[in-house]
């Protein structure tokens, strides 16, 4: 079945109507959510080298055979120095060389493990994941396109046969056109559409805070919040505060019959864009993921002209070597307002790597007299003076 089977009619004016104005919005940088994405630096590529290490039968990893996996895991480095620059996570052995895991990243990944193997996690995961496929149209996306969001989307790495494999009533896996080379690749398809998934952040608030019941083609808002310093001129929140009163379309909906540069369909393009962002556990993902998603929906330059007209809405932070899309009203500041227990196990894993493992105290010297014991204190020069004691 067709996943947006649904359309919402609205009058003739709202198809073809364009009035943004022509007027240049700047890029004002968010400290906060800099550091919200700063702060993950290196976390992806350290979860998914642990993970390497953990899927081999010995818990343990061949130096030469790490050294294969920097393209596979976009490693800023060689794996033998990323391993070196947390010693808190990885062990390196010289006899033979190779990596294993310290103990305390071993503890941190039995407890990761265990949320990823709870019902309640596993159920989450599911149901976000049959909702991401529903944004599409054709009910399917290739697995490419879903492995690229799958740390985003807090799936297990090895998610196909761990998690896809115990709900075949929700998946089946298939073949896809890729529109980018016109070939047959493997894909995820949901089995069957499910009316009781297909609504969408904003309208869930409107349903449980509001008294207006969910009904198509409802005026809802999007929540907005610039950075402090950032002003628009009065033309463009004029237009921003029009757009806004617009009736809301539904992300699972089909609108793809409004002229493509009408203002209500640049609002259902954000609708889909914000129920995206808000199905992944961190609220953002770099914005090559957003591109590549918008292409296969037919979306085209739709999701770079969402970013550029509503800064209120979404940020695009430069830092750590990408552009991240970040959903602005899921942060307080830098922090997540609804924080998702596998964020609170990320925040854990960089605090471990962002630990200094203590130095061990050198080993007293030995083939000292019998009954003797060494002490050496400095003098204000900083020199040693050696001083003996009888036992």
């Amino acid at each position: 079945m067709p996943l947006h089977s649904h359309t919402t009619k609205l009058p003739h004016r709202f198809h073809q109507i364009r009035t943004f104005i022509n007027a240049r919005i700047k890029w004002v940088r968010d400290p906060y959510l800099d550091f919200a994405v700063q702060r993950e630096k290196d976390l992806k590529q350290a979860i998914s080298l642990k993970n390497q290490i953990l899927s081999t039968p010995s818990k343990s990893l061949s130096l030469s055979t790490a050294s294969l996996l920097k393209p596979h895991l976009n490693l800023p480095t060689s794996t033998s120095n990323f391993s070196l620059k947390y010693p808190s996570l990885f062990t390196q052995f010289h006899t033979p060389p190779h990596l294993h895991l310290t103990p305390q990243a071993l503890a941190l990944h039995k407890e990761e493990s265990s949320i990823h193997n709870s019902p309640t996690h596993r159920n989450d995961a599911v149901r976000r994941l049959a909702k991401l496929l529903m944004l599409t149209r054709a009910s399917k996306l290739p697995l490419y396109i879903i492995d690229r969001l799958k740390w985003d989307m807090g799936l297990p790495h090895n998610y196909i046969s761990t998690l896809l494999s115990d709900y075949p009533d929700y998946f089946q896996v298939c073949e896809v056109r890729d529109e980018a080379s016109g070939e047959e690749v493997l894909g995820l398809e949901l089995v069957s559409w499910r009316e009781d998934l297909a609504v969408s952040e904003l309208e869930r608030r409107v349903g449980i805070y509001g008294d207006l019941g969910r009904k198509k083609g409802m005026r809802i808002s999007f929540p907005m919040c610039l950075t402090k310093g950032f002003e628009l001129e009065k033309k463009v929140m004029d237009w921003v505060d029009e757009w806004q009163a617009l009736p809301y379309i539904s992300p699972y909906e089909n609108a793809f019959h409004l002229s493509p540069n009408s203002d209500q369909a640049e609002k259902w393009a954000v609708a889909v864009l914000h129920e995206l962002l808000w199905l992944l556990v961190s609220k953002k993902t770099e914005k090559d993921n957003v591109f590549c998603l918008g292409e296969y929906l037919g979306f085209e330059g739709r999701f770079k002209k969402a970013l550029v007209h509503h800064p209120g809405i979404f940020y695009v932070s430069n830092k750590i070597r990408t552009q991240t899309v970040v959903l602005r009203e899921a942060y307080r500041k830098d922090f997540l307002v609804e924080k998702h227990p596998l964020m609170g196990m990320r925040y854990r894993y960089i605090h471990l790597m962002n630990k200094v493992p203590k130095k061990k105290p050198p080993k007293q010297s030995v083939g000292l007299a019998s009954g003797a014991k060494r002490q050496v204190a400095l003098t204000a020069s900083g020199e040693g003076v050696e001083i003996k004691k009888e036992m």
